[in-house]
């Protein structure tokens, strides 16, 4: 098995992050990750970010206790994007909403 190297020098030292339910495959939210944030995510099996608006690590569920425990991690054939597979606890949106796709846009 061939290691996988992200890459995060592409866009500006971030990579997006997919995360969807490992039971429904339902689509929770979109995020990003550094390097320091994949890596703790990796070794506590609990989803970290980085977030873009408050400039820091962010550790999913750490100030709400809606965590997400990892299932799976995927790259896409570019190594540029992840796709993650979690156990969501409670709310994956920050607006207390199981995922935050529930904005449903008229194409009329």
């Amino acid at each position: 098995m061939t290691a996988i190297k992200l890459d995060f020098d592409k866009q500006g030292g971030l990579v997006p992050v997919i995360v969807t339910d490992h039971e429904t495959k339902q689509v929770l939210m979109l995020a990003y990750m550094n390097e320091e944030a994949f890596q703790l995510t990796k070794e506590t099996k609990q989803m970290h970010y980085w977030s873009r608006s408050r400039n820091e690590i962010w550790h999913k569920g750490a100030t709400s206790g809606h965590y997400q425990d990892v299932v799976s991690l995927k790259t896409d054939c570019d190594q540029d994007t992840l796709l993650a597979e979690v156990v969501q606890t409670g709310a994956a949106c920050h607006t207390g909403a199981y995922s935050c796709f529930f904005n449903t846009i008229d194409l009329d």
